[in-house]
């Protein structure tokens, strides 16, 4: 079956992200947007996953758990999950691989941790746009050992990506890749390891008018986390 998705949404958590980007409002927001298929991705963190894959239920729309790692070498990597467990167990690991650098709210803004009714439980105080000490060659392999996949994130972005921060599309053991422009025959060309490799298309979106419209899709057996990372597995 086809799944229309959006595998890059950011949430209040997520300090450059609008503070309407609730579990309820984004869930809400993409089964409007037609999608079949949703993944949360706030910066270094899966603490909203719980709450959104509850709203999720409510609304009728399927969730992948995940995060948007920053590399030590502050590339930007997209960790989906199977599970919301791993997902979680990934976030401790991750969660002890930040700096405690104490986040201003003033400067970076908010980080918001919310429950399933979208009501905040939390702020999480230290810095969560700062880099890990994870480093971007070893992302695919440790993503892997939790049952994820790892895709490089809007690689063709002049800031926080593979291309910007290293020059190139690094072959890693990475699978999938992640466009925003979606030209992919220039990509290609620039980067011939692209060839053999799919590209995925989402919003990253950081506002709830950002979260794209029914569009891209992907051919899975269910529409479920599940079959969702096993589907790119196989690309």
């Amino acid at each position: 079956m086809k799944a229309y998705y959006d595998l890059h949404i950011h949430s209040c958590l997520s300090p450059c992200a609008d503070n309407d980007m609730t579990p309820n409002n984004i869930a809400n927001m993409a089964v409007l947007a037609g999608l079949d298929i949703i993944a949360l991705t706030d910066h270094n963190s899966c603490k909203n996953c719980p709450a959104l894959n509850d709203a999720a239920i409510r609304a009728g729309i399927a969730f992948v758990p995940g995060m948007e790692l920053c590399t030590a070498e502050e590339c930007h990597v997209i960790c989906l999950f199977s599970t919301l467990k791993a997902a979680m167990e990934f976030d401790e690991f991750v969660e002890r691989s930040l700096p405690p650098i104490q986040n201003h709210v003033e400067i970076f803004g908010e980080q918001l941790i919310m429950n399933n009714m979208d009501y905040v439980t939390a702020s999480y105080p230290y810095m969560l746009a700062s880099a890990t000490s994870i480093s971007i060659d070893n992302v695919a392999a440790l993503v892997r050992q939790y049952g994820g996949v790892a895709i490089p994130a809007h690689i063709d972005r002049p800031s926080f990506s593979v291309t910007a921060n290293l020059g190139t599309v690094p072959d890693f053991g990475f699978c999938v890749f992640e466009s925003v422009s979606r030209n992919v025959d220039e990509l290609v060309s620039k980067y011939p390891i692209l060839e053999k490799h799919p590209l995925l298309f989402n919003s990253d979106a950081h506002m709830l008018s950002q979260i794209q419209d029914k569009g891209p899709w992907i051919e899975v057996e269910k529409c479920d986390a599940e079959s969702f990372i096993a589907a790119l597995e196989l690309t």
